[in-house]
């Protein structure tokens, strides 16, 4: 559920930051590969997540509520999760592809956090944006293996717990410690 979330929070994001409204343009999550590309007749923001692993984040602390009941509830830290998006951008025109990239870039750039508004419901912990280093050109390989040319990109990196834990009821508090002891018995006198 929480992949979807994401998807979801990032074109709210751009829709709205872009502009890019739903008559202007898409916001499309699918391979861009060659038939794909072939089918576009609008301006498109492409998100395609290829990757998908632990982060080497820290799990975040464990989590407390109250729930509809009026009982506390707890829940264990959460695994942080890695998902890379390749970003591009698609029009009519090189020009205007990297200037709708670049338009991408400039909203992304200084949102370090995926803003709760753009979110349904509200996440475990704040959801980390932030752009990838490519040492390794594995944006090359992405673009290799799916059949297309190589063309204008970055890598999206978003760090977000996984709802892999449920909520569970917390254990009453402690009202008070007694000390249940016998009495030691006693050793009758030898005779």
């Amino acid at each position: 559920m929480f992949i979807r979330l994401i998807d979801d929070g990032l074109e709210k994001l751009l829709r709205t930051e872009l502009p890019l409204p739903p008559d202007l343009g898409e916001v499309s999550f699918d391979a861009p590969n060659g038939a794909w590309a072939a089918q576009l007749s609008r301006l498109t923001v492409n998100l395609y997540l290829y990757d998908v692993r632990r982060s080497n984040q820290p799990v975040r602390a464990p989590m407390m509520r109250i729930g509809d009941d009026g009982r506390r509830e707890r829940r264990i830290p959460l695994p942080m999760i890695r998902l890379s998006y390749l970003v591009s951008a698609w029009a009519g025109s090189v020009r205007d592809e990297h200037q709708l990239l670049g338009e991408v870039i400039n909203r992304l750039a200084g949102t370090d956090t995926l803003p709760k508004e753009y979110l349904v419901g509200s996440p475990a912990a704040p959801i980390d944006l932030s752009f990838a280093e490519d040492p390794q050109s594995k944006t090359r390989e992405i673009w290799g293996g799916l059949g297309g040319q190589l063309k204008g990109s970055f890598t999206l990196h978003v760090t977000v717990p996984a709802d892999a834990f449920e909520w569970t009821e917390e254990a009453p508090a402690v009202q008070r410690v007694e000390a249940l002891t016998s009495p030691i018995p006693r050793e009758s006198p030898s005779k």
